[in-house]
């Protein structure tokens, strides 16, 4: 599974870091970004993130 943020959606309000940091984290210009490997393990929750982002900004590719 491949996620990114779509940084022109994102609103930088740090739902998805809130919920699942090991995947989602604060990029150089203050919004999220994906910053690591969805593996088995993590797939729930970074999902999860992606399901709560406000603006639909985490986009399955």
């Amino acid at each position: 599974m491949n996620l990114y943020v779509d940084q022109e959606l994102c609103i930088a309000c740090g739902s998805c870091i809130a919920l699942c940091p090991e995947v989602y984290d604060w990029n150089g210009s203050g919004k999220a970004d994906v910053i690591a490997e969805i593996t088995a393990e993590l797939k729930d929750s970074a999902v999860e993130a992606k399901d709560i982002c406000p603006t639909d900004a985490i986009i399955e590719e």
